[in-house]
């Protein structure tokens, strides 16, 4: 079970490295739009982060239902924003939410964590 938690978060983090990533690639540019590594990597960091929450909770573990929580409801309006902009160019500021969401919703993972803190 260990094992599987690892790789679920393995996929979880490289799924917000590729969002990121592509929201990154378009800093510099004037126009910007939903890319493959926005869309796919928000896709995965949403379905390996309930997969992730359903494996601890199978476990010998007690997740904290309000960090999951938090951090689906994050993950599922930026889900929404990249799927409802495929065809479209998007603004700089939905360009910017998405981002400052990405980091916010990485933000909580490392923050809101016990695993983190020294015994």
């Amino acid at each position: 079970m260990e094992t599987l938690r690892l790789i679920l978060l393995f996929v979880h983090v490289l799924g917000f490295a590729a969002l990121i990533g592509g929201l990154l690639a378009q800093a510099g540019e004037a126009s910007k739009r939903v890319n493959s590594a926005m869309r796919d990597g928000a896709g995965t960091a949403v379905v390996a982060g309930v997969a992730l929450a359903g494996v601890l909770s199978a476990g010998d573990q007690d997740p904290d239902t309000t960090k999951i929580a938090v951090k689906l409801l994050i993950g599922v309006v930026i889900l929404a924003l990249v799927m409802a902009n495929l065809r479209t160019e998007i603004s700089q500021r939905l360009w910017l939410t998405i981002l400052l969401l990405s980091i916010a919703n990485v933000a909580v993972a490392i923050f809101w964590s016990p695993a983190h803190h020294w015994v």
